[in-house]
């Protein structure tokens, strides 16, 4: 039997700096391998929710690590991530 996991993620479409509204999404993942368990598994998440049809600028994983939530991603997202905490769960992944 397969065992397949769900993965909360939310999609977000908020202003940029530019004035051009940025699609970001945020993975509720983290890799046991760390940074580069952690590029793979964005890449991968990134790829599936798109092909949901799912427009996405920016993409980043949230986590929690020694009781402080943590971010992983595109720079940019990161620090707006770290500024404001995680978005509310907006759908799901079969991953």
């Amino acid at each position: 039997m397969e065992h397949r996991l769900k993965i909360n993620f939310a999609h977000v479409r908020h202003p940029g700096v530019s004035g051009r509204d940025i699609n970001f999404a945020v993975f509720e993942a983290s890799s046991r391998s760390g940074s580069s368990g952690n590029s793979s598994i964005l890449a991968t998440f990134t790829m599936k929710a798109k092909g949901l049809g799912l427009q996405i600028d920016q993409s980043a994983l949230a986590f929690m690590q020694n009781g402080r939530i943590h971010f992983y991603g595109d720079r940019h997202l990161v620090d707006f991530l770290s500024k404001n905490g995680p978005p509310r769960w907006t759908h799901v992944l079969d991953a």
